[in-house]
């Protein structure tokens, strides 16, 4: 990196499942370096690999600012990593699954590990998995964010579609 090039550290935070590596592979210019290993706990689902350290990638905004993407784990027991890769990012995109039982509580566990990073971290909400969820509802997810006083952006997303991806991203530079 050129000592003019400006860059910009931006995280990609969810639970298991919730789209992080695959919105990263969706917008990156770069092929990205993944810790993705093969899933043994999988069960009945679909997924077959998880990552365990971080996804990482860059988007060459212009000739002299590049984006640095880092995805982190899902997992509660590699939350450690948050604080590590955190620190110095201009903002979050946080991935939730509307197909999770527990997505009331992943949203608030993913909320609190972002304000362990930096608690005036701003981020927007894309949920994934919404056109495949018939109980999912947008209300009920206004509703959950009133009640933990979550004033964000939020939009159902598939995070294999680059252009919806990076509105996402879009969405939270405008908050900034």
């Amino acid at each position: 990196m050129l000592d003019s090039e400006k860059t910009i550290k931006l995280l990609f935070a969810g639970p298991l499942g919730s789209g992080k590596t695959t919105a990263i592979r969706a917008i990156s210019d770069t092929p990205p370096v993944s810790s993705e290993v093969p899933w043994t706990d999988a069960g009945s689902s679909e997924k077959t690999s998880t990552t365990v350290a971080l996804d990482y990638s860059t988007i060459q905004l212009n000739p002299d600012e590049t984006l640095h993407v880092y995805g982190l784990p899902g997992q509660d027991y590699l939350d450690f990593m948050g604080p590590i890769v955190g620190p110095g990012a201009l903002g979050a995109v946080l991935l939730l699954d509307a197909s999770s039982q527990t997505l009331a509580q992943d949203c608030r566990t993913v909320v609190e590990q972002l304000a362990r990073i930096d608690p005036s971290l701003k981020f927007v909400i894309g949920i994934s998995k919404s056109d495949i969820t018939p109980s999912f509802s947008m209300e009920t997810m206004y509703a959950l964010a009133r009640r933990m006083s979550l004033y964000v952006p939020m939009f159902c997303i598939d995070p294999r579609d680059p252009a919806q991806v990076r509105q996402l991203v879009r969405a939270l530079l405008y908050l900034l």
